[in-house]
């Protein structure tokens, strides 16, 4: 097992090693996902959170019939449970599978397959990103799916660390024993089951040479929430590591594998710049879009509305 430790200055930053060790901070391991979950005892994680390969034949997977497909994920699913912890979650990030614009969705592929291992679904969390592939025989697909299960009815649930803001902050009860009081929680609301965060594409600050990169973002809102510092978070499909930058960001233990070492050397540069301060990130919250005057006046028009961007002696 090699030992690499980080260094700013005289002070020790982190432990990262190629194989699981309970003192390291990080663990990257290049392989398959099931050796790496093998190293790792019983009940040890808090959250395993992953984006596997959709069998659609990218550059990292070898396109194979759904069934062994659906066999191999039961595998990787069945170690995902042996190693969470009872009050923890196991998130998995997907999207659909795809022939001859014929797609099947691959959260409902693999549902039966939590459900075999007693997992509890709390939410089917919703993805929604703005760029994408243009599509000819179908509507341009625009979301894709984190299925979030828990082991028990007894589990993490950090809500105020994910909180977003108000739509109207300072909207207060006009009647009854509550008038004049805040009507919205001061910290802000449920980020609901709808997420809306740029997918990862050529201009976005994240962007490495993976070609299915998922962003910082939408797994830091998971380790916050479903995690506390300290906890182990296990990415069993890690890439380029994004799932241990949101893990590291938060004070969080964090392993992950991929069979191809390039990846895990991108994990391992991303994790340095971290440190430095000098990795490029796209900040949690930031809003997707904010328009301008001219944009507004022009929706205004289209629409139609007669008092926007007018004055008093009409438009």
């Amino acid at each position: 097992m090699r030992m690499l430790e980080l260094f700013q200055g005289n002070k020790k930053l982190l432990k990262i090693t190629d194989k699981f060790d309970p003192k390291a901070d990080v663990v990257l391991y290049v392989g398959d996902a099931l050796e790496l979950l093998n190293q790792v005892p019983d009940e040890t994680v808090e959250l395993v959170v992953t984006s596997p390969p959709y069998n659609i034949g990218k550059s990292y997977e070898k396109r194979i019939p759904l069934s062994e497909y659906q066999a191999l994920q039961e595998k990787v699913v069945k170690e995902a449970v042996r190693i969470t912890k009872p009050y923890g979650s196991i998130c998995w990030q997907v999207g659909n599978y795809v022939e001859n614009s014929r797609i099947i969705p691959l959260d409902i592929l693999l549902y039966p397959i939590f459900e075999k291992f007693g997992l509890i679904l709390r939410n089917r969390i919703i993805w929604h990103f703005g760029h994408g592939l243009h599509a000819r025989k179908r509507f341009s697909g625009r979301y894709e799916v984190i299925l979030w299960f828990t082991k028990s009815d007894d589990y993490i649930f950090n809500l105020d660390a994910v909180r977003i803001p108000q739509k109207y902050p300072g909207k207060k009860y006009y009647k009854g024993p509550k008038k004049g009081m805040l009507s919205g929680n001061p910290l802000g609301k449920n980020p609901s089951d709808v997420w809306e965060i740029p997918n990862v594409k050529a201009n976005h600050p994240e962007k490495t040479m993976h070609p299915a990169q998922f962003p910082i973002e939408l797994v830091e809102r998971l380790v916050l929430a479903l995690t506390n510092p300290g906890g182990w978070v296990v990415d069993p499909f890690i890439g380029v590591g994004s799932t241990a930058i949101a893990a590291l960001m938060h004070q969080r233990k964090v392993a992950g594998a991929d069979i191809i070492n390039k990846y895990i050397e991108i994990a391992k540069e991303r994790i340095n710049l971290l440190m430095e301060g000098k990795l490029r990130i796209r900040p949690m919250g930031k809003p997707v879009y904010t328009p301008s005057r001219s944009n507004t006046l022009h929706r205004a028009i289209f629409n139609k509305d007669p008092g926007a961007g007018s004055n008093e002696k009409g438009f």
